[in-house]
């Protein structure tokens, strides 16, 4: 057991008094990121829902939690619950979860990113389930006259052995909701675990696959008008006139507008090119995509934007540039190249990348002149709220965000703009409204995933040993360097520079921002570097880390190299790395983000002279993995991911305007092209669990690389490969 004090401070576990009916209410606004979901097993007061923050224990013993935070397809809304749950003792078939509106008055972090839902909410979700538990343990002591500390629990029942007596927590859910919250509690061993660890299926996946209605699309309310918007061909263009009379005569069509949607106090999460804006109102989404088709816009020239070209250009003349103040420089970097036997230098790249979630973008809003009711897939719903704020004039406590469950976000969804246009458009008709986006709206839209641009450069002795190595990145709005991640710390004479280009594309967070693309770069590097030493590409990384482990080179390198080197030996132990096979060309990569460790072996064939991924092996290290079914399918999905973005996915632009607009012009992954196999390993090391939605995707595109060159003997630097004629054959 583990001692922990439930006061950091005692208005952080906020006791409510007994729910209607009798039962047990903990409301708790430490609970930065539960996501709980769950299948209804037994029915509850209905008064119970009424509730935002809290624990709910009922009458008939069944458990409430409500989740706070978005659930984007990553399955926090099963895997939180599970941690409350463990340390509550309680029968998992006997636990509820509804999705919680936005509330920061009890929760803190109500917000999908980063994949930090389960590394941020660990400890506040355990302390949550064992104060809770701890207060029913002490009410069945009251009951009975005896100490707690005689007590025992086991699927929410308590029982007192030595008098043979057994008692269910909503029998004694009432009293214990009386109790003062105790000053500590005892937190479960790793071992003990009953729940944690054991694999649960999805407590969506039944309403998902029977069509319930579970996302933003599926928002309905009476009188709701469906809006569509038409936003300019191109970034640097503004709207000079409109001629909308053919679409107000027709059928179901409501009204023609335009708005403005730029709020005066801009968050970061109000990354939006397009503020101006012609929307088209009616009573079908049929019906308005109709009449939007015969508006006569004239669009014209603000500012003229650079083209791809342009851009591709900028990056690198930037890349030869030397930046002002290096992000980290190590000994004597430009002494070691000087007097190098050896030196290596290439340049990779890779494009603007679109989003394109799934479930198209939607939200609804309902403004009056006393407050706001909104409705859809946020990933950001407190940022979204301040934005609303700050463009209605209306006070923040009169706005209602309530969060439904998203069809893919990928990033795209921490940019609330398309909530702030459904306010903005419900404001000015008086009228509830659902604002839908087609694909070709997003993917014209933006926001898109910046293009790069890297030189890397490593430099040899007579012995081929590393004795220097300088990275210098570019990107668009920011560059992609992380200074002090590996191979920072394994060589003494180092130096990570980032350089950035301006400009009116708007750019945003796209699943692994910047290690979705360094991570292929930086392994694809390595490889060839260590093909240039006469080494073994895993040899060679992992005599890198054991520089780090024995004799790190600085103080703020942001890995652990002893846990990085393990998934490394656990792939090339799973894969039986050195066993070659005819026909069958690999690839290695391990890559460190999101605070967790993947490492990665992918095995290539050819096909008609064209790649087919035959398998990939994969060893995670990410601490404790809390439901290992669904953590094995975030780590494949991040794999078919990277795997589809680096062969297939580009996004260009000419004159200002995207070249691809939709799925024929831009192509993501088909199901052929998956890997036929995907092998997963966890490290069980017992450390708190670190993030997982993420972490696979950016080395697979290294391994793929790396793979394709032993397959074709071309090595690959600029993305997506497959418009490569060496890929293609």
């Amino acid at each position: 057991m583990t001692l922990i004090k439930t006061n950091y401070n005692r208005r952080s576990f906020l006791k409510v008094s007994a729910a209607t009916g009798g039962g047990m209410v903990l409301g708790f606004n430490w609970l930065t990121s539960c996501t709980p979901s769950g299948q209804e097993m037994l029915s509850i007061p209905d008064s119970w829902f009424d509730i935002n923050a809290f624990i709910k224990i009922g009458e008939n013993g069944v458990v409430t939690i409500m989740s706070p935070n978005p659930e984007i397809g990553q399955n926090v809304k099963t895997s939180m619950p599970m941690i409350v749950a463990e340390e509550l003792d309680v029968d998992w078939k006997n636990v509820i979860v509804e999705q919680a509106g936005l509330d920061t008055d009890n929760f803190r972090r109500q917000l999908a990113g980063g994949s930090q839902s389960i590394r941020q909410g660990w400890q506040s979700l355990r302390m949550a389930g064992a104060t809770a538990r701890r207060m029913l343990m002490e009410a069945a002591a009251k009951e009975w006259n005896v100490s707690t500390s005689e007590l025992t629990t086991e699927n929410g029942t308590i029982y007192h052995k030595s008098s043979n007596k057994s008692i269910g927590y909503g029998e004694v859910s009432t009293i214990a909701a009386g109790l003062d919250v105790p000053e500590e509690v005892e937190l479960k061993d790793v071992k003990d675990f009953k729940i944690i660890g054991k694999s649960k299926k999805n407590v969506d996946g039944s309403g998902i696959v029977k069509g319930e209605p579970l996302f933003g699309l599926d928002y309905k309310r009476d009188g709701m008008l469906i809006a569509m918007i038409e936003h300019p061909p191109a970034f640097g263009m503004k709207l000079k006139s409109m001629d909308a009379r053919v679409a107000k005569s027709m059928p179901g069509i409501v009204d023609v507008i335009t708005v403005q949607t730029e709020p005066e106090d801009k968050q970061w999460s109000d990354t939006n090119a397009f503020t101006t804006l012609v929307v088209v109102l009616g009573n079908s989404t049929w019906e308005v995509m109709k009449a939007k088709k015969t508006l006569k816009i004239e669009w014209e020239w603000d500012t003229r934007p650079e083209s791809s070209d342009d851009h591709e250009q900028a990056l690198a003349k930037l890349l030869e540039k030397k930046p002002d103040e290096p992000g980290r420089k190590d000994g004597d970097p430009e002494g070691a190249f000087r007097k190098a036997a050896k030196v290596i230098e290439k340049t990779y790249s890779a494009p603007f990348l679109a989003h394109n979630t799934m479930e198209p973008m939607n939200f609804f809003a309902h403004v009056t002149a006393e407050k706001a009711d909104l409705v859809g897939p946020i990933q950001t719903p407190q940022y979204l709220r301040k934005s609303v704020s700050s463009i209605l004039g209306l006070p923040e406590e009169n706005i209602s965000i309530m969060m439904t469950r998203m069809g893919g976000g990928f990033g795209r969804r921490l940019y609330g703009n398309f909530g702030v246009e459904a306010a903005v458009i419900s404001q000015k008709i008086k009228a509830p409204v659902q604002l839908v986006y087609t694909r070709e709206d997003d993917m014209t839209q933006g926001t898109y995933r910046p293009a790069y641009k890297v030189k890397y450069r490593a430099a040899l002795d007579d012995e081929n040993n590393l004795i220097g190595f300088h990275v210098r990145g570019t990107g668009i709005h920011g560059g992609p360097v992380f200074a002090n991640r590996y191979p920072a710390g394994t060589v003494d004479n180092y130096l990570a520079e980032n350089q950035t280009v301006e400009s009116n594309i708007s750019t945003g967070a796209w699943r692994a921002p910047r290690s979705n693309f360094m991570a292929g770069a930086e392994q694809s590097f390595l490889d060839e570097v260590a093909e240039v030493a006469g080494k073994d590409p895993i040899d060679f990384r992992l005599e890198l880390f054991d520089r780090a482990i024995n004799d790190p080179v600085g103080e703020k390198n942001d890995y652990d190299p002893k846990r990085y080197a393990g998934v490394l030996k656990l792939v090339k132990e799973k894969s039986g790395w050195g066993e070659e096979t005819q026909g069958v060309y690999r690839g290695v990569s391990a890559y460190y983000c999101h605070n967790s460790y993947v490492a990665q072996v992918l095995d290539v064939i050819m096909d008609k002279g064209k790649p087919r991924v035959k398998k990939v092996w994969c060893a995670v290290d990410c601490g404790i993995v809390v439901n290992p079914e669904a953590a094995r399918n975030q780590i494949e999905g991040g794999i078919v991911d990277g795997i589809g973005h680096a062969m297939f996915s580009s996004l260009t632009f000419k004159d200002g305007a995207p070249e691809q607009n939709n799925f024929d012009s831009y192509k993501l992954i088909r199901h052929p092209e998956a890997p036929m196999e995907i092998e997963t390993f966890f490290v069980e090391n017992g450390i708190d669990p670190t993030g997982l939605g993420e972490p696979s995707l950016p080395p697979i595109m290294g391994a793929l690389a790396n793979a394709l060159y032993k397959a074709t003997g071309e090595r690959l630097y600029k993305q997506p490969f497959a418009q490569q004629d060496i890929v293609l054959g």
